[in-house]
C-alpha cells in the first residue's frame, strides 16, 4: 500500500487514505469524503468546486483489499442458509439478519479460527473489517474457514408445525383446581408458530396417560408436551406412562434449574417432552432453552442437555428479558 498524488480527473476508483473537508461559508464545516472512500466518477464536479485539482488517494497493490470489499468478501461466506447482509457495506461494516424464522445458529468453534485471523474485527451478527486495508492472503484465509462449513451464522427454519399438550394431575383432571398448564404450553407452541391438536387432562394414572399420548400420534403430532407428574413423588407417574408408550433416547433430568427433573424423549421421530411443575410458576425454565432447537429438527440427547449447565441457573429476575441475558448462554 502506498500513497500517490493524482489528478482528480483520474481518481475515479481510488481510496482516500483521509478525511476531506469542506466549508461552506455561513454553512457547514465537516467531512464531505471520508477515509476510505472510494471515489465515483459523479464526485469528480464536486470534488473540483472544493479547489481540488490534485488529491492523494491509496495505491492497492494486487494482494490488498479495500475494507468494504474485504468485509463484502467475508460475508458471502459466513452467512449460511436463513441469513441476509448488507450489500453496501459502510467503513468496513455489515450486518447481518435472519431471513426466515428459526433457531438462530452460530458456529462457535470456526468463529474462533475465524477471528483468530486477527484482521477482522430482528440483527443477529454483524462484522467489520478495521483496517482501511486488509491483506487478501487473510480475507481467502477467512474465507475459507466459513466457506467449508457453509457459512459461520445460519438460521434453522422451524419443522414442527402441529404438536399436543397432555396435562396430567389428579386435582387438575377431576376439577378441583383449574387447569393453568395448558393455556401457558398452548401460547408457547402459538410463539413458534406451531398449532396445538388437543390439550388433554389427564389423571395420574400411568395406563390413561399412555393411552392419551398414543391419542396424539394419531392426529399427527409432531411433538407432545406432558405436564406435571415429573418429581420422584411415587403419584408422579408421568415418566412412567411417557416409557411405556415406546418412548426411547430416554434423558430425565437436567442440570438447569428452574428445570431440574425434565424429560425428553422420542417415540419414533416424534419429541415427547416431560415437563416439570417449574414451567408453570416461572416465566423462563429449562423448556425455553430446549423447544427452539427440537422446533428445528435437533436431536437433543444426554450430552446436549449435560451441556447446558453452563449457563443453566437462570436469576428470576424481576424484570425478565430473556433471551438477552445469560440464561442458558454457557
Amino acid at each position: 500500500m502506498g500513497l500517490k498524488m493524482v489528478p482528480v480527473t483520474k481518481a475515479v476508483g481510488m481510496v482516500l487514505p483521509h478525511d476531506m473537508t469542506e466549508i461552506i461559508p455561513g454553512g457547514k464545516k465537516g467531512p464531505t469524503f471520508k477515509k476510505g472512500y472510494v471515489i465515483k466518477d459523479s464526485d469528480i464536479p464536486h470534488l473540483r468546486r472544493m479547489g481540488k485539482n490534485h488529491i492523494y488517494v491509496l495505491e492497492l497493490s494486487g494482494n490488498e483489499l479495500h475494507e468494504d470489499k474485504a468485509a463484502l468478501t467475508m460475508a458471502q461466506a459466513i452467512a449460511g442458509p436463513g441469513i441476509e447482509y448488507d450489500n453496501q457495506p459502510s467503513e468496513g461494516k455489515i450486518g447481518f439478519r435472519a431471513e426466515i424464522e428459526g433457531l438462530l445458529q452460530i458456529d462457535c468453534q470456526h468463529l474462533l479460527a475465524f477471528n483468530l485471523l486477527g484482521e477482522k474485527g430482528d440483527l443477529v451478527a454483524a462484522g467489520r473489517a478495521i483496517p482501511l486495508v486488509v491483506p487478501k492472503p487473510v480475507v481467502d484465509e477467512a474465507v475459507s474457514i466459513a466457506s467449508d462449513i457453509g457459512g459461520l451464522i445460519r438460521v434453522l427454519p422451524w419443522k414442527i408445525r402441529r404438536g399436543a399438550i397432555l396435562v396430567t394431575g389428579q386435582e387438575v383432571f377431576e376439577g378441583r383446581i383449574k387447569d393453568a398448564f395448558g393455556p401457558i404450553m398452548k401460547k408457547k407452541l402459538k410463539d413458534y408458530g406451531v398449532d396445538a391438536l388437543s390439550v388433554s387432562l389427564v389423571p395420574d394414572d400411568v395406563e390413561i396417560i399412555l393411552e392419551e399420548i398414543k391419542k396424539a400420534l394419531g392426529l399427527g403430532a409432531e411433538l407432545i408436551l406432558c405436564t406435571g407428574g415429573m418429581s420422584v413423588d411415587p403419584d408422579d407417574v408421568t415418566h412412567v406412562a411417557i416409557r411405556n408408550a415406546g418412548a426411547t433416547d430416554i434423558v430425565y433430568g437436567s442440570p438447569v434449574l428452574p428445570g431440574a427433573m425434565f424429560l425428553v424423549s422420542y417415540i419414533g421421530d416424534v419429541p415427547v417432552l416431560g415437563i416439570p411443575a417449574c414451567a408453570l410458576y416461572f416465566r423462563t425454565t429449562v423448556l425455553d432453552l430446549v423447544l427452539p432447537r427440537i422446533l428445528a429438527g435437533e436431536f437433543i440427547d444426554r450430552e446436549k442437555i449435560a451441556a447446558l449447565g453452563h449457563g443453566g441457573l437462570c436469576f428470576s429476575c424481576k424484570k425478565c428479558n430473556y433471551p438477552l441475558c445469560p440464561f442458558g448462554k454457557g
